[in-house]
């Protein structure tokens, strides 16, 4: 866990402890190394100023692609829930969708996630799925922001509403 000013950065697989007078927000979305930009640091920095945000990420710096993706795989078992339980008590949901990746655990989500009333996505030009994004996020009535600023914005509005 890090401390950024009035917030706290939880990364996979820390220990969560959300107080009762924060918000809390999950950077869901493209993380493929080597393919997707490193987002999450980006937005950790531009929520700075936000009073009382606990901020779930999923980014493991020292992720081991070896790691067989099996249930029976420790390491990576311990990956997948720490997300699935931050996803469940998390907020807010930021979603980026990164042109240069294919993103298949943030679609699957999104579907998780889309009748929740949790999420803000982001989803520019380029990502290859944009139209199976954009159908779904229209069917539950979930803005689709296609630049980063307008985004941020968002997410900030939807902190402050909860």
């Amino acid at each position: 866990m890090e401390k950024y000013s009035n917030n706290y950065h939880f990364r996979a697989p820390d220990k969560i402890k959300i107080s009762k007078e924060s918000k809390s927000l999950f950077l869901a979305g493209s993380i493929e190394m080597g393919a997707a930009e490193n987002w999450q640091d980006k937005i950790v920095l531009d929520l700075e100023s936000e009073h009382m945000v606990t901020i779930l990420n999923p980014r493991k710096e020292d992720w081991d692609s070896s790691w067989v993706q099996s249930i029976n795989e420790p390491k990576f078992y311990e990956q997948v829930t720490w997300e699935l339980n931050s996803l469940e008590k998390a907020g807010v949901i930021a979603m980026y969708f990164d042109p240069n990746t294919k993103s298949p655990i943030s679609l699957l989500e999104l579907g998780l996630y889309a009748s929740s009333g949790k999420l803000v996505v982001y989803c520019p030009d380029g990502f290859y799925r944009k139209g199976n994004v954009d159908i779904v996020c229209r069917k539950y009535g979930i803005p689709v922001h296609i630049n980063y600023d307008t985004w941020l914005i968002n997410i900030k509005n939807k902190l402050n509403s909860i």
